[in-house]
Formats: C-alpha cells, sequence, structure tokens
C-alpha cells in the first residue's frame, strides 16, 4: 500500500501540511520529526512519498533519501538556494515558500506515476519465459497427481500460496516441486 509520510522538524510545520493535503483529498499515513520515523514507517509501507525539509534534527534529506526502502519516492521542500544543490539526484523538489496548488499538483503527478509504475510492474510479471512455465504445470501435474485436485485447483493453490507467501508463482512451483520429491 502506498503512502504520504511527512517528516519536518517541527510538528506544526507537519500538521500543517497533512491539514492541506486532506483537504485536498490525500491522506497522510504518517507524521515525523526525525528521519529515522520516517524511515520505520516507511519499512511498514508498501511504497510511497517521503514530504521532508532539508534537515531534520538527526538527518539531512540526503542521508534520508539514501535509507527509503525501494518504491519511496522523496519531494524535497526548501528554500530556493538549497535547492539549487539538489538537482540531477532523483529527489523532486519544491521551493519554499510553498503554493498550494504546486503542492497538491506534484503529489498528485507522484502518486500517478507510482501508480503507473506498479501497474506497469504487474503487467510485466506476468510475463514468464518458456522454462518458467513448464515449471508451474509440473508443480500442478504433480499436485494432480498426489491430491486429486483439477488443473485449475492446482493452479489456485500454487497461486494463492504465492500471495500468501509474498513470492512469485514459479518461486512457489519449485518450493511445490521440491517437497514434493
Amino acid at each position: 500500500m502506498a503512502g504520504i509520510i511527512l517528516a519536518f522538524p517541527k510538528m506544526e510545520d507537519a500538521k500543517g501540511i497533512k491539514n492541506l493535503l486532506a483537504r485536498n483529498g490525500f491522506a497522510a499515513a504518517a507524521v515525523c520529526t526525525t528521519g529515522a520515523q520516517a524511515i520505520s514507517h516507511a519499512d511498514h509501507l508498501g511504497g510511497g512519498i517521503v514530504i521532508c525539509s532539508y534537515k531534520m534534527p538527526d538527518m539531512l534529506y540526503s542521508e534520508l533519501h539514501e535509507c527509503l526502502p525501494k518504491g519511496f519516492e522523496m519531494l524535497l521542500m526548501a528554500s530556493r538556494h538549497i535547492l539549487a544543490e539538489c538537482m540531477d539526484n532523483g529527489i523532486v523538489c519544491l521551493a519554499m515558500p510553498v503554493k498550494v496548488g504546486d503542492l497538491v499538483n506534484t503529489v498528485d503527478m507522484m502518486l500517478r506515476a507510482q501508480q503507473k509504475y506498479r501497474k506497469q510492474r504487474r503487467e510485466k510479471q506476468g510475463e514468464r519465459n518458456e522454462e518458467e512455465s513448464a515449471l508451474i504445470i509440473k508443480a500442478k501435474k504433480i499436485l494432480m497427481d498426489r491430491n486429486n485436485m483439477t488443473e485449475g485447483e492446482a493452479h489456485r493453490y500454487i497461486q494463492k500460496c504465492s500471495m500468501d507467501s509474498s513470492t512469485s508463482m514459479v518461486e512457489m512451483a519449485q518450493m511445490v516441486l521440491a517437497m514434493m520429491k
């Protein structure tokens, strides 16, 4: 699940931005005053955006950016002279003082881009080569023979187990084959 994490050294600044986003249809998953708190919250989300200031009590934005788990983007809000240092590093920047429309449009654009990326990744995951397809078919045949399942039941079993364990169907088929030998 994607979420928005706000990380600002002053809690009142973070809450102000949280309220501004809420009034425009965006819910913040967490409000933090340190980079460590932001990282901790990010570890529990499946992706999203960290909106932060240049400097938190325990780290700079660049350190926070390096520590974020995969699937997170950063929106840095800072003065223009600080933003000049931040160009070409994969971080989206907004100059302070920020206009409400600019913030809302930027967050919306970032969330839409993440949705599009996740959708493309899911579609790409569906594409299997012949070897991977053969593994799944072999695992289904073993399940059908040993457990009296239909082809559909065996497929759903592998699919459900892969979803429950957060692995791909190919990895689950390999596990089935290893266990049934």
